[in-house]
């Protein structure tokens, strides 16, 4: 069979031909790939940059936002049945720390964790694979032309929860507010398919929501925003340390935009009590200067929160379905246009560049 491979820390990917794999264990199951999605860390990957082989090898397949068709099932597996679409998770844990050993491998404290296509671990860009039923999720056939952004959505349902959770703990009113985030001031900085997705999930908790970017508001991803009832906002007008006066200060900040600066810039917007999550990982190593003692006074005396949140959990996948199932109901056809490009597989090699204006997810179609 087919895969897209690199070899770690040299720009440029490649087709290689690869056993196709079959079930070897009864909890086992094993998918005909659909289509893959393309995001940042591809990008990085395929450039040179942070990637590490399967033990052994000198090559990677890369591709960890997948979707496919259950073909074939182990005795065992009653999670799905074949012809079932479902996605795989990512991370798998190092099988030593309490987290990993409680299916937390999202919190992974030895950090000898793999994830697929990233870290260890061959991924999805390719015609099979196979993998344990504790790794999989069932998606519902009506979902399956966005079936493919469920890893990213994972992501962010994870960030939105934790910040809820660490909200209830810490405020009396979000404690007995079941629904804390309806009407509050949101800010998603950075849209991206991650941030885009994360402005969805509140604008389902009734959030009032903002997103800042620094693209013209006729392009693409300012006008999906406003299709679900959000608010551009240009951060080349309105800056972050702008926002709290121009617009409102907010409640909750979900940072998606890996912009080190902007990121702590943000915090100038955050509201007294507020939280921010940052979802975002910086790119490089350039030095920035930043208001250190202002930052700290701020953080303490306003009472905030500032949170980092990587990888999901299964359960996370599990949210995502079931959000993206809510989304899809209420927005229709708008969810399926997040996927503006599709690839084939030969073609993956010139997606390295930038991206069009009107770019949102690429995927690569396998099937």
């Amino acid at each position: 069979m087919k895969a897209i491979a690199i070899v770690p820390g040299t720009p440029g990917s490649h087709l290689v031909d690869r056993p196709e794999p079959s079930i070897t264990a009864q909890d086992e199951v094993k998918m005909r790939v659909i289509r893959v999605g393309i995001c940042g860390t591809d990008r990085e990957e395929v450039s040179g940059g942070r990637a590490q082989a399967p033990d052994g090898r000198k090559e990677l397949v890369i591709g960890h936002e997948m979707l496919g068709q259950v073909t074939c099932i182990g005795s065992s597996v009653t999670r799905v049945k074949t012809g079932d679409y479902a996605v795989f998770t990512v991370r798998r844990g190092c099988g030593a720390c309490a987290s990993c050993l409680m299916d937390r491998a999202d919190m992974c404290q030895s950090g000898n964790y793999r994830e697929r296509g990233i870290r260890g671990l061959d991924g999805y860009q390719t015609e099979f694979v196979v993998d344990r039923e504790k790794y999989i999720v069932h998606v519902p056939a009506e979902l399956e032309p966005v079936g493919v952004l469920m890893e990213p959505l994972s992501i962010v349902e994870k960030a939105i929860d934790e910040a809820l959770r660490v909200q209830i703990l810490r405020c009396p009113e979000a404690a007995t507010t079941p629904d804390w985030l309806h009407g509050r001031a949101c800010l998603v900085a950075g849209l991206g398919p991650v941030g885009l997705l994360a402005a969805m999930i509140l604008r389902l908790r009734g959030g009032e929501v903002y997103g800042l970017d620094v693209v013209d508001s006729a392009v693409a991803r300012p006008r999906w925003l406003d299709s679900i009832g959000g608010h551009y906002i240009d951060g080349r007008e309105v800056p972050a340390d702008q926002v709290e006066k121009k617009i409102a200060p907010m409640e909750l900040i979900v940072d998606a935009s890996g912009i080190a600066q902007l990121e702590f810039n943000l915090l100038d917007a955050l509201a007294l009590n507020g939280i921010y999550v940052l979802t975002g990982i910086p790119g490089g190593d350039r030095p920035i200067s930043i208001p250190g003692a202002e930052l700290i006074r701020q953080l303490v005396l306003d009472n905030q929160v500032m949170l980092g949140s990587v990888n999901a959990a299964r359960g996370h996948f599990q949210m995502a379905v079931d959000d993206l199932a809510a989304a899809h109901l209420r927005w229709g056809a708008q969810i399926a246009s997040l996927i503006t490009d599709r690839y084939s597989r030969d073609q993956f090699a010139g997606l390295t560049g930038q991206h069009r204006a009107d770019s949102i997810k690429e995927v690569i179609e396998w099937a």
